[in-house]
């Protein structure tokens, strides 16, 4: 999918101006892939039971090999996270993560102007910011209970994405299944993280139910690169 949209950047005292973005899925846009647009993983869940807030995470660039130069993010990137209110399935509140200089700067949820292909960096709306963490994680919890971070960390997913090939390969002589335990080829590895948990009083209601019976908003992310 890609998602073109205008937009104006204030951080600071910088200005950038009126610029198009291309926003990607991970896989559904093959020209993002291995990309820092790249989106590696999405997850949406309350942090603990009985709580009154959520936490958002988005994973960018998957593989940034430890023994290699941590992974940046890029600052020509938005990353935006999208809420549905009210279930049409279109966005009625947004999140914004914007990288700069050592920093991710987040605004929102803000109610977008525009919908779907198009939208706008709310500047006007600021939820707070943080420096952008390296082997140390830092977290900055702001005065309204909403807590933000940024940085390198080991890549959620785990699968033996060997065996797996092997257990598929026609020729192999054993295909009985996978090896008790396996290994975990993303091991060492990192992804480049956003993570944002904010009060449910900043979303509104939800929208749907999950298997468990639990109301849950519908939620989804986009990137976009400035081009």
């Amino acid at each position: 999918m890609k998602k073109t949209t205008k937009a104006t950047i204030v951080l600071g005292s910088l200005v950038v101006a009126i610029t198009l973005f291309i926003a990607a899925d991970h896989i559904d846009a093959p020209s993002s892939m291995g990309t820092s647009a790249d989106i590696a993983d999405y997850f949406a869940f309350e942090p603990m039971e009985g709580s009154d807030n959520t936490t958002f995470v988005v994973d960018l660039q998957s593989d940034v090999l430890p023994d290699l130069a941590y992974g940046t993010f890029d600052e020509d990137v938005v990353t935006e996270i999208n809420i549905d209110t009210d279930g049409d399935l279109i966005e009625d509140l947004v999140i914004q993560a914007i990288p700069r200089d050592g920093r991710m700067y987040f605004f929102g949820p803000f109610t977008p102007t525009t919908t779907g292909l198009n939208s706008e960096v709310a500047v006007d709306s600021p939820l707070g910011d943080v420096e952008i963490s390296a082997a140390t994680a830092i977290v900055e919890t702001t005065a309204s209970g909403v807590s933000l971070f940024a940085g390198p960390r080991q890549d959620p997913f785990y699968f033996d994405f060997f065996r797996f090939n092997e257990v598929l390969a026609p020729s192999m002589d054993d295909n009985s299944g996978f090896n008790n335990p396996g290994v975990d080829t993303f091991d060492g590895a990192n992804t480049m993280t956003i993570a944002v948990e904010l009060p449910n009083s900043l979303l509104g209601g939800t929208t749907a139910t999950n298997v468990l019976g639990v109301p849950v908003y519908k939620t989804w992310v986009t990137t976009n690169r400035k081009q």
